[in-house]
């Protein structure tokens, strides 16, 4: 009797413990949204995000399935009394046309801003309105979906398709985790980069496709601890670290790509600076890459923006301690492009197991190598600037 009175004593203690650990979920058409893809939900959308961010404990704010809700350019906003936020996408969110939308826009669809312990996930799709924007192409398109200063950030699972410009962009943020996200735009959509950080630390995406008109992914000044592993590019610019230098001094480190894929990408790993910038970018690693026609898979380029008519300049991005390691696939156009400063050589490169054939056969792959300081081993083709170690 004993023992069965306190098996009892101990399952009602787990459920009432659970129970504190659930969260309060808040249905956004108990606010008046709609859902019906015409009418203007941003209020009803507001409402909601003010009841959950005022109030304590978890709090989960529920899009609901099988209906889709327009929103204006909306700004949820923290900080928030509650412990967590899940905002949980099981429906279709749509963005507004560019006419719709006004001329200016304010370059920003959905932003989240000072949030801490957000969640952002569900079955749903983040739908832009793109179409509409790209032919435009110098008009103050907006990124989709914006995280500025929003600590321990989790995007799992979301869907998001033809942005108008960027599709996710995260901003001084720590402690971030992208997993199972997949971004889909055409390869001709302009600037339509994947996910794009800036001043951020401490990031691991992991598991995700991103088939888009620009960089999969864009890793920008101010960021450390990068992890990146399983993620499917193509088409795009692959990944790239940069551009840096552009306007002031700017500092990346501790960036390490694993296990991805590039598909008919214009580049695979590309490091790119302006000349004339400072800073630096130090300790970053790329290994295991699968590349499938890809135009440029490795490159180093310290004369961003100018190519051959660079004019003399005094300063450089310093570009150091970068492994590309266990490349294996084929290239369309430049296989290894080491275009470093003269200014400042790239120093502690290494290439290593490398192995890229030429898409289309009997044709040469190009090999640059300029102002650069490392080691190679097993690689093909040859490098001949770099020493054997």
């Amino acid at each position: 009797g004993l023992v069965l009175c306190f098996v009892f004593v101990f399952i009602v203690s787990v459920a009432l413990g659970n129970g504190q650990l659930q969260s309060n979920v808040v249905d956004v058409t108990s606010f008046g949204a709609l859902g019906d893809g015409k009418t203007d939900d941003s209020k009803a959308f507001l409402e909601a995000w003010e009841k959950i961010c005022g109030e304590k404990g978890s709090q989960t704010l529920q899009i609901p399935i099988g209906k889709t809700f327009k929103l204006r350019p909306i700004l949820f906003k923290g900080p928030c009394k509650s412990n967590s936020i899940n905002f949980r996408l099981l429906g279709k969110i749509s963005a507004p046309t560019k006419s719709e939308w006004g001329e200016k826009g304010n370059g920003r669809w959905i932003i989240f801003k000072d949030v801490k312990n957000l969640i952002v996930d569900g079955s749903g799709i983040i739908q832009g309105s793109g179409p509409t924007w790209w032919n435009d192409v110098h008009s103050n398109r907006p990124t989709s979906l914006a995280f500025r200063s929003c600590d321990n950030l989790r995007l799992k699972s979301i869907t998001s398709i033809n942005s108008a410009k960027k599709y996710i962009s995260i901003n001084s943020c720590t402690e971030v985790t992208v997993f199972n996200v997949t971004l889909i735009a055409p390869e001709h959509s302009p600037n339509t980069d994947g996910i794009n950080l800036v001043g951020s630390s401490q990031v691991n995406l992991f598991h995700s496709t991103i088939a888009t008109g620009d960089d999969c992914v864009a890793i920008n000044g101010g960021c450390s601890g990068i992890n990146i592993t399983n993620v499917y590019c193509g088409p795009g610019h692959g990944l790239s670290v940069g551009s840096l230098g552009g306007n002031k001094a700017e500092k990346v480190e501790h960036v390490h790509v694993k296990n991805c894929t590039f598909n008919g990408t214009q580049n695979g790993a590309r490091i790119k600076t302006y000349p004339g910038g400072s800073g630096y970018a130090k300790s970053i690693s790329f290994k295991d890459i699968i590349l499938i026609n890809t135009r440029n898979p490795i490159i180093i380029d310290q004369h961003y923006g100018c190519r051959d008519h660079c004019p003399p300049t005094t300063s450089a991005v310093e570009v150091s301690d970068v492994k590309f390691i266990g490349f294996h696939g084929s290239a369309s156009k430049g296989a290894i492009t080491l275009s470093c400063s003269e200014v400042k050589r790239c120093n502690g490169i290494v290439l290593e197991d490398i192995t890229i054939i030429p898409a289309t056969k009997g044709k040469t792959l190009e090999v640059v190598c300029n102002n650069v300081d490392g080691t190679v081993q097993d690689t093909t083709p040859t490098v001949s600037c770099l020493s054997k170690p």
